[in-house]
C-alpha cells in the first residue's frame, strides 16, 4: 500500500474559501428568509401596529444582503491573497460589525415578542 499523494495548501485554502463563501451565503439566506418571515408573515398574524415587523423584515432584508456582498467581498479577497502569495487579513472592523448588528436585531425581535 503506498502513501497518499501531498496534499497541496494552497488547493485546501482554496477549497476551504469556497466553503467559507457557501457559509457567508447560508447566513445571508437565512437573514433573507426571516426577514420573509418577520415582514410579511407576522404582519398577517398580529394585532396592529405593524410598522415594527415591516421595519425589522426590512432590516433583515438588508442585513442579509450586505452579508452576501461581504461574503464575496471576503472571497475575493482571500483568493487575490492566494495568487501574491500574501496573507488576507479581515479589516478589524468587519467582525465586530456584524456581531453588532446581531445583538440589535435579537434586541428588537425580543421587545416586539414581550410587547407582542
Amino acid at each position: 500500500m503506498s502513501a497518499p499523494p501531498a496534499v497541496d495548501a494552497t488547493r485546501r485554502t482554496r477549497l476551504a474559501n469556497e466553503r467559507t463563501f457557501l457559509a457567508w451565503w447560508r447566513t445571508a439566506l437565512g437573514c433573507l428568509g426571516l426577514a420573509v418571515g418577520i415582514g410579511t408573515v407576522l404582519p398577517e398574524v398580529t394585532e396592529p401596529p405593524h410598522w415594527p415587523f415591516l421595519a425589522l423584515g426590512a432590516f433583515f432584508a438588508l442585513l442579509g444582503s450586505a452579508v452576501a456582498g461581504a461574503g464575496w467581498w471576503r472571497y475575493a479577497a482571500v483568493e487575490r491573497a492566494l495568487v501574491g502569495g500574501e496573507e488576507a487579513i479581515a479589516p478589524r472592523w468587519l467582525m465586530p460589525a456584524l456581531g453588532c448588528v446581531i445583538v440589535i436585531c435579537g434586541l428588537l425581535i425580543a421587545l416586539l415578542v414581550l410587547v407582542g
